[in-house]
């Protein structure tokens, strides 16, 4: 098992570039399965969830040839409609097949997923959903069973709680389906709007994406189509917090600011100084940052993906802060890590007060899940004397060439093999 190794309080200086973004790529990946045809991505990030979603498309008879960041996908007759265990224990967004695959093959086994340790994220939405549609569903053994005579019908569906996958999922059933689906409540990510254009460009007809009323007419038939990943809006808040906690000066290119600017906003309030152009932002900070409260939301309002890498930003702040957790259960695990670096945290419920300190200490830790992991790598970059971050697998699962990139910044970072 790989650690990473961190010597810290250097201050990052430089340049670096933005690769696609994970949660657009998987969902666009799963949307192939809903027809026969040759499909061409670019700026697809070369993550492990990426990598996992490809060998399970290759499962079920799709060919992928992958040359850099350029997936080409080519689907023939479905050879299995069945997504199992071995593949999707790793990825919770491995239920994304889920909907295409019924809406194609009038029939849908898979796995119940796993991934990150953040909470249930139960699929009960999806599965109502589908239920809304003429699907018949049940779980046995691990497995989803869904089943539908002929096509999927068009239905009104009004999600009770926003669900990035699940306005995903059933926006690609509803592709297929006879007549006009209106999904209600349904997630405003860039990611739900760039899977949508994704699908309109094969012969969809969606609108609305983007807002929380997506409509959907139905169509009988897809084709292929090509399409670039969307840049990733998390990998990009992380690199700013990154140049941030080290009071450095990074630009980052081939971003989008617009997909930011929850976070951006806290930023400046915090006392960042940045520059935003269409397509990058720099941001300089030579002082300790004024601590800053923060809640998290459904987009457009601060990601919960970026609630660690923050809090790891607030535990050098000048002041308290209070952060708030509204989007998942039990994601506060790096906690009790960050204050093994020192940090004065404590939890109330769904909030954690943050007691900004001069310094952290560098110190072994575990990584948790995937965004906990960056939380750690932000904080041993500021932090006292060697950081050795455990379990960095989740790491691969999301970020594509994280110490390379910042070692590009002047970052003393190195992945060692451990001892089994």
């Amino acid at each position: 098992m790989d650690s990473i190794l961190i010597q810290g309080e250097r201050r990052l200086d430089g340049v670096v570039r933005i690769s696609g973004a994970k949660n657009s790529a998987l969902p666009i990946l799963a949307s192939t399965l809903l027809n026969q045809g040759t499909f061409t991505l670019t700026n697809v990030p070369r993550v492990m969830d990426v990598f996992t979603m490809s060998k399970l498309l290759t499962h079920l008879g799709a060919a992928v040839d992958i040359q850099e960041d350029r997936f080409t996908v080519s689907v023939k007759e479905a050879q299995s409609f069945a997504a199992p265990y071995e593949l999707v224990k790793t990825m919770r967004a491995s239920v994304l097949v889920l909907g295409p695959l019924l809406a194609r093959c009038g029939e849908a086994l898979v796995s119940l997923p796993g991934g990150c340790a953040i909470g249930a994220r139960p699929i009960n939405l999806h599965l109502a959903a589908l239920q809304q549609m003429g699907a018949e569903v049940s779980i046995e053994h691990g497995n989803v069973q869904a089943r539908v005579n002929g096509r999927l019908k068009g239905a009104r569906i009004c999600f009770d709680l926003q669900t990035v996958t699940g306005t995903e999922n059933i926006m690609m059933a509803a592709c297929l389906a006879d007549g006009t689906t209106v999904l209600e409540n349904a997630a405003r990510e860039p990611e739900v709007a760039d899977l949508a254009q994704f699908l309109n460009k094969r012969g969809a007809r969606i609108s609305g994406a983007g807002t929380d009323v997506i409509t959907i007419e139905g169509v009988t038939a897809l084709h292929g189509g090509d399409h670039e990943i969307v840049p990733d809006r998390i990998e990009t808040g992380t690199y700013l917090i990154a140049g941030a906690i080290t009071r450095g000066d990074v630009q980052i290119e081939r971003c989008r600011p617009d997909h930011c600017e929850a976070l951006l906003a806290k930023l400046r309030e915090a006392g960042a100084v940045l520059t935003v152009e269409k397509e990058s932002v720099r941001i300089r900070s030579d002082a300790r940052l004024k601590a800053v409260d923060v809640k998290t939301l459904p987009y457009p309002g601060f990601p919960t993906d970026m609630q660690a890498q923050m809090m790891a930003l607030m535990t050098l702040a000048d002041g308290p802060s209070v952060i708030t957790e509204s989007v998942f259960e039990s994601r506060f695990i790096h906690v009790l890590e960050l204050q093994r670096m020192g940090a004065d945290i404590s939890i109330e419920g769904n909030h954690a007060v943050v007691t900004g300190n001069e310094r952290l200490s560098g110190a072994p830790v575990m990584a948790s899940d995937l965004r906990a992991s960056a939380c750690l790598v932000v904080a041993g970059l500021a932090a006292e004397g060697e950081t050795r971050i455990g379990r960095v697998y989740h790491l691969d699962r999301g970020y594509e060439r994280l110490e390379e990139k910042l070692s590009g910044l002047g970052a003393k970072i190195r992945r060692v093999k451990e001892a089994a």
